[in-house]
């Protein structure tokens, strides 16, 4: 599995839908490392969409949604919003004719993801979710390194994406009404890890804490596979944890450093010969999802092959059941 280079992608005209600090980073690495070209910026407040376009080259500032996917010069839509709006954002884009990236985690549900994606099916536009990692250089390097059957039969991966933060009813992370807690901000990292190397599980564990406000604070997983494969996941908002994960076979294991969903570097240790370790450090990383969208969208597809519509749904269905185990449920879901 190669990565192309995101630079030899074809151009894109881009729309961004919030202009929040993720909204920045992404464009950062657009306009850096890709053909790609930011011409409209969406917000509730215009005065904030026109700092964050100014800020980014003077493109187009929409003091709505609504305006925003209305704009004919944009072709493609990313959604950085919080969790609790990607719904209804990506259907007013998808409505307006836009091909579309929505953060991750992609929505609140499964069957919020389902409706998405059956309203891009009936208008004929790309749609994806924005997890990243599936598209990274270390990620394709580590999928050959499982393949070649260098650490055997996988029987094991782990998994952890821990940040602190102070409860804060005034923040979306501890929003119920904004789907806020770990799960979906932050435990979506290892759970797609899991589904992107091991798919589906046939069991699910889950123990998890609440915040005040009754959303997920901390939640740890076991995941079950046939062949009596397993992972262990872990997300929190309680502590910084180190963020790694590791895959284990019958010939070895291959640790991933900090943070495992970032570029990043691995080491495969195979029994009786000496750890070999590959780097991929980069300075940015959003770039590959966004080159991803240019070469589908030109390709006349809509979905990736690396994060199909029914990986994002089955991704939403285990975190949905994890939800129902920990008591986590969203007002209005």
């Amino acid at each position: 599995m190669t990565v192309p280079d995101p630079l030899e992608a074809p151009p894109l005209r881009w729309g961004v839908l919030g202009a929040g600090r993720i909204a920045d980073t992404f464009v950062a690495a657009l306009l850096a490392r890709t053909r790609g070209e930011l011409v409209a910026v969406g917000s509730r407040d215009r005065a904030r969409a026109q700092a964050f376009a100014d800020a980014r080259g003077g493109a187009r500032a929409h003091g709505s949604y609504a305006d925003l996917c209305a704009d004919d010069g944009v072709e493609a839509i990313y959604v950085a919003t919080p969790h609790s709006e990607h719904r209804d954002q990506a259907l007013l884009a998808i409505a307006a004719g836009k091909h579309v990236l929505v953060e991750k985690a992609f929505a609140r549900s499964a069957t919020e993801a389902e409706q998405v994606f059956a309203a891009a099916r009936e208008r004929g536009v790309f749609v994806m979710e924005a997890m990243w990692t599936r598209f990274l250089p270390h990620v394709a390097a580590l999928h050959e390194v499982v393949a070649s059957g260098e650490i055997g039969t996988v029987v094991h991966l782990a998994a952890d994406h821990g940040q602190w933060f102070a409860d804060d009813p005034a923040s979306r992370l501890f929003a119920p009404t904004l789907a806020g807690g770990a799960l979906l901000d932050l435990g979506v990292y290892p759970v797609s890890f899991a589904h992107d190397f091991l798919g589906v599980p046939e069991r699910v564990t889950a123990v998890g804490t609440l915040t005040t406000g009754g959303v997920d604070a901390q939640v740890s997983m076991v995941l079950g596979y046939p062949g009596d494969v397993q992972a262990t996941l872990h997300t929190t908002l309680l502590s910084g944890t180190p963020t790694t994960a590791s895959i284990s076979g019958t010939e070895g294991f291959v640790t991933i450093e900090g943070k495992f969903y970032r570029p990043t570097s691995f080491t495969v240790h195979r029994r009786g010969a000496e750890p070999r370790h590959a780097a991929y450090a980069e300075d940015h990383g959003l770039h590959h999802e966004a080159a991803e969208v240019a070469r589908r969208v030109a390709a006349g597809d809509t979905e990736s092959p690396r994060m199909t519509w029914q990986d994002t749904v089955e991704v939403l269905r285990t975190l949905d059941e994890v939800r129902t185990q920990v008591g986590v449920r969203y007002p209005g879901e």
